[in-house]
C-alpha cells in the first residue's frame, strides 16, 4: 500500500489549520513540515487541533540546535494533541547550516544523531513510567527530572521516529534505531534498491527487527499537467536537481549511474554562480532518472509504476494546497489510500 503525503506550506501559523484540513479533506495520508523559513513544530501543533485523521510529521526538524529533551517534550505535546498522529522526523543538515546558521557543534553528526534518538526514546520511556530518567550516552546525558516536570503518558503511545538519510552509514543507523527513513528527493529507484534498502536491512538485522515494522518515505519531483505545465515544472526540477547534485554528499547517486563527472562539474558551476549552465547539465535523460511526468489523468499510474513496492509513503516536492489546481490533484489523491 502506497500512502500519499503532502507538505504543509504556509505563509504563517494562522494558515496551518486551514491548509492541514484541506489536505485531510483531499484524502492525503500525511502532511509534513520542513525546517526552512519556519520552525517545523509550531505549524503541526496548530494543525493537530484542527484535523482528525491525517498524520502529522516533521520532514525534517534539524536535530542538533535542540537537545533531546526539547525534541522529546515537543513531540510528546503534538502527539498527545493529535491523539497519536505525530511522526518525529530528524536530520543532521550540513555543517554550514549547523555552525553558521544555528551556531551549534557539528562533530561526528551520524553517531551524534544516533545518540540523540536513543536519548529521546529513553526520555519517552521515563515519561511513560517504564524507568527513571537515567540516560548516559556518548554525547547526551539526561538523569534528572522531578515529578512536577514529567508530563506522564500521552494516552496514545509514543511517536514514531524517522530519520533523513542518504549514505550507507545513516541508512544502517535508521534500520537499527528508527521506525522509518526519509529518503532525499535527490534519489533514483536504483539508488533506493541498491544502496538505501540493503543498508537499512543490515541495520534492522543488527537490531533483530523486521522490515514489516519499518517505513520508507520519500518525495518525488512530479511534473503533472499538459505539455506546457510539464515544461514549466521541468525547469524547476532541473534547478533543484542541479543544486542538490552540486553537493558532494549526494555524489553517490550520480556514481551509481556512471555519471561521476556531473557532481564536480555542477559544484564548479555553483561556485561560479552559473545557475543557467547548471540547469543545462541536467539533460532530459538525467531529469527522467529523478522525476515523474504525466498528464493529470495519468500521473497516479505513473507514480504507482515507479514507486509502488519500493516505498511506503510518497510526497510531492512542491505543495498541492495553494497550487491553484487542487481540483485536479484531488482526483489524483483519491486513487491512493487515505
Amino acid at each position: 500500500m502506497l500512502k500519499l503525503d503532502t507538505v504543509l506550506a504556509i505563509g504563517g501559523l494562522e494558515d496551518a489549520s486551514r491548509v492541514a484540513r484541506a489536505a485531510e479533506d483531499m484524502g492525503f495520508a500525511g502532511i509534513f513540515t520542513a525546517e526552512a523559513t519556519q520552525t517545523p513544530y509550531l505549524p503541526l501543533a496548530v494543525a493537530a487541533t484542527g484535523t482528525e485523521r491525517i498524520e502529522l510529521g516533521t520532514a525534517i526538524a534539524v536535530a542538533f540546535p535542540r537537545s533531546p529533551m526539547v525534541h522529546a517534550m515537543t513531540a510528546w505535546d503534538i502527539h498527545k494533541a493529535s491523539k497519536g498522529r505525530f511522526i518525529l522526523g530528524l536530520g543532521t543538515q550540513i555543517r554550514k547550516h549547523n555552525e553558521r546558521r544555528f551556531s551549534v557543534e557539528y562533530d561526528r553528526p551520524g553517531p551524534r544523531l544516533r545518540d540523540m534518538i536513543l536519548a529521546i526514546r529513553h526520555i519517552w520511556d521515563a515519561f511513560d513510567g517504564k524507568h527513571k530518567l537515567d540516560y548516559h550516552g556518548e554525547f547526551y546525558t539526561h538523569d534528572y527530572i522531578q515529578p512536577f516536570f514529567n508530563p506522564g503518558p500521552t494516552g496514545y503511545g509514543q511517536p514514531k521516529i524517522f530519520v533523513a538519510a542518504v549514505g550507507p552509514w545513516m541508512c544502517r543507523m535508521a534500520g537499527e534505531v528508527c521506525d522509518g527513513i526519509h529518503i532525499h528527493p535527490f534519489h533514483t529507484i536504483r539508488y533506493i534498491e541498491e544502496v538505501v534498502k540493503p543498508n537499512v536491512r543490515e541495520g534492522l538485522a543488527r537490531a533483530g527487527r523486521s522490515e514489516d515494522d519499518f517505513e520508507y518515505a520519500t518525495t518525488a519531483f512530479t511534473l503533472a499537467g499538459d505539455a506546457a505545465q510539464q515544461s514549466a515544472l521541468a525547469g524547476l526540477a532541473r534547478n533543484q536537481i542541479a543544486f542538490y547534485g552540486s553537493t558532494p554528499a549526494y555524489r553517490g547517486v550520480f556514481e551509481l549511474h556512471g555519471l561521476d563527472h556531473l557532481q564536480p562539474q555542477l559544484q564548479t558551476l555553483m561556485r561560479e554562480g552559473k545557475m543557467g549552465e547548471m540547469m543545462e547539465v541536467v539533460t532530459d535523460d538525467v531529469l527522467d532518472l529523478f522525476a515523474v511526468r504525466g498528464e493529470f489523468d495519468a500521473i497516479a499510474g505513473a507514480l504507482r509504476e515507479k514507486y509502488e513496492g519500493v516505498v511506503d509513503r510518497l510526497g510531492f516536492y512542491l505543495p498541492v494546497i495553494g497550487s491553484g489546481q487542487e481540483d485536479r490533484w484531488e482526483a489524483v489523491v483519491k486513487e491512493f489510500p487515505a
